[in-house]
């Protein structure tokens, strides 16, 4: 390939390196001239163009990387995005624990640095959708010689998705006299959330007096895949209660501790032939800790030896580092405008509206639950999704002739988690974010959230992006990148938002809004009479 200056007479059929705008002109990099292009250009004056001219041998951007993805991205639950700008992205079509094979992507990015390879770390878990690699080919064209050498050394395992192979659990928990009973439903209630994120179902739990042999009779005889042990009083010791418990039923404990904070306490051995996961006290938090490191890995039938955690050290203090890491462009826009959806919920119960649906007060000519997703297709977002609950014929009514989804949250009355986790398992695989807007608040309009979508910026360290009022409340609505997905996920009950929040301060981004839209919100007749009467 040569690569300079020419005059722009000898320039047709060459790739265009640096883009043009000149009086009406409007020619991008990387477009190969025309000879209409040559006039043009000749017209506004323009003696010389920067281009890469191809030469015979040489195989072009897009179809290089096309060719080295086929050979990276090889295998079952992966797809390619489409080429361009000689980029390919690698991408997930299940969820899944993936590992990478650092050594040939290391020998095949050594060899021109022309050809590139990025991957995401070896044994991080990704949901479908995700991306898990980007192949790079930096100038316009590669020689085919140097192409052929980079697909030899290619290893078609390099990358490899590990889907979940556990699909049920038992989960003991332990109580102590005078331990909170919300506590215990909160522990419960996460780790519950945590497995179903994984595809696994929790067939019994169990609580029992915080004894060993209370533990031990729990497990005894268990069939299920997996056996998880959360324990009311946090396990200081080998011999303490709750592993004791597992070998008093029989097991071993193959490690106890890890060098991951938080997750320091965590335990792990085997029951009859199956895994037992003693859980540290952080398993009550949907937050990311050293749980999951190694929960993911067991389900997905990843080998998790006492070696295995010891090496988790080295990047463990899980409250200093980003949740999941992300590549530099975005999993599905690829590197385009980021796909923004507003999740609004509207699976309520209405209970203390003594008989009304407070979704179906009139606002102005039409019901607030219209009003509501009507601002929302206002918005700079790219599309509304909202939820419902079953059987919700008046609320489907209201919403005639949007254009928006309609999803519905079959366990509604379990809280406002359980609406949130359907509305993001259909947003999942296409959203770069999502907005959560709540449907009973008659003041939250467009502005909101394109204040909120304006603001976003992953590369910028923006990636929460919440309203704050004219009077320095904070309120609705939220704003969340793709990598907190997951945790918002594994909520329960109606359990918001807040420690996800909490535990990454970091990238939140207070946005001002003017008045106080925000934080109102109308759950009661009284309620309604005030709003109506302020008005």
């Amino acid at each position: 390939m040569k690569f300079g200056a020419v005059p722009v007479g000898e320039a047709e059929g060459a790739i265009l390196a640096h883009s043009l705008k000149s009086d009406g002109l409007g020619l991008r990099k990387g477009r190969v001239l025309s000879g209409e292009d040559i006039a043009a250009l000749q017209r506004h004056g323009i003696a010389e163009v920067v281009v890469a001219a191809l030469e015979a041998g040489d195989v072009g951007e897009d179809e290089a990387a096309l060719q080295l993805a086929r050979k990276v991205g090889s295998q079952k639950d992966m797809t390619l995005s489409e080429a361009f700008t000689g980029r390919v992205n690698i991408i997930a079509t299940a969820p899944g624990v993936l590992t990478v094979d650092a050594r040939p992507i290391d020998a095949l990015n050594a060899v021109d640095p022309a050809i590139t390879v990025a991957t995401l770390p070896d044994l991080i878990r990704v949901g479908a959708g995700d991306m898990l690699a980007t192949i790079k080919i930096i100038p316009y064209a590669v020689p085919q010689s140097v192409l052929k050498r980079v697909l030899a050394l290619c290893n078609s395992a390099a990358l490899q998705l590990h889907k979940a192979r556990l699909r049920s659990a038992r989960l003991v928990l332990t109580q102590t006299p005078g331990f909170s009973a919300k506590l215990l439903t909160k522990g419960e209630a996460t780790v519950v959330a945590r497995l179903r994120s994984l595809g696994v179902e929790v067939r019994r739990s169990v609580t029992v007096p915080h004894e060993t042999g209370a533990v031990a009779e729990a497990l005894d005889g268990f069939e299920e895949d997996l056996a998880l042990v959360l324990g009311a009083s946090a396990t200081s010791d080998i011999a303490d209660v709750c592993p004791s418990g597992v070998i008093a039923a029989g097991g071993t404990i193959e490690r106890f501790g890890m060098p991951v904070d938080p997750g320091n306490l965590l335990f792990l051995g085997t029951l009859g032939g199956r895994p037992v996961i003693g859980l540290p006290g952080c398993a009550r938090s949907p937050a990311l800790n050293g749980v999951d490191w190694v929960l993911e890995r067991v389900v997905c039938g990843i080998p998790v030896t006492s070696g295995d955690i010891a090496g988790m050290g080295v990047g463990g203090l899980l409250k200093e580092i980003p949740t999941r890491p992300q590549p530099r462009a975005f999993p599905i826009s690829h590197g385009k405008t980021p796909q923004v959806t507003v999740i609004l919920l509207a699976a309520g119960a209405s209970r203390r509206m003594r008989g009304r649906d407070k979704l179906l007060e009139p606002m102005g000519d039409m019901p607030l639950l219209r009003h509501a997703a009507s601002e929302m297709l206002k918005s700079a977002a790219s599309d509304v999704l909202v939820v419902l609950p079953p059987a919700s014929a008046n609320r489907r009514k209201a919403l005639e002739g949007l254009g928006v989804q309609i999803v519905e949250a079959a366990r509604a009355s379990e809280g406002m988690a359980a609406s949130l986790t359907a509305g993001l398992a259909e947003i999942a695989s296409r959203a770069d974010a999502v907005v959560i807007a709540l449907a009973d608040m008659p003041d939250v309009t467009s502005a909101h959230v394109d204040a909120l979508v304006s603001t976003f910026s992953v590369e910028d360290g923006r990636e929460i992006c919440r309203v704050v009022t004219g009077s320095g409340k904070r309120g609705h609505p939220v704003l969340f990148g793709r990598r907190f997905f997951e945790p918002l996920g594994r909520l329960a009950g109606d359990e918001g938002a807040r420690e996800v929040l909490a535990a990454n301060r970091d990238v939140v981004v207070d946005v001002r809004t003017d008045g106080e839209g925000g934080v109102i919100d109308l759950d009661t007749p009284e309620a309604w009479a005030a709003y109506r009467e302020g008005r």
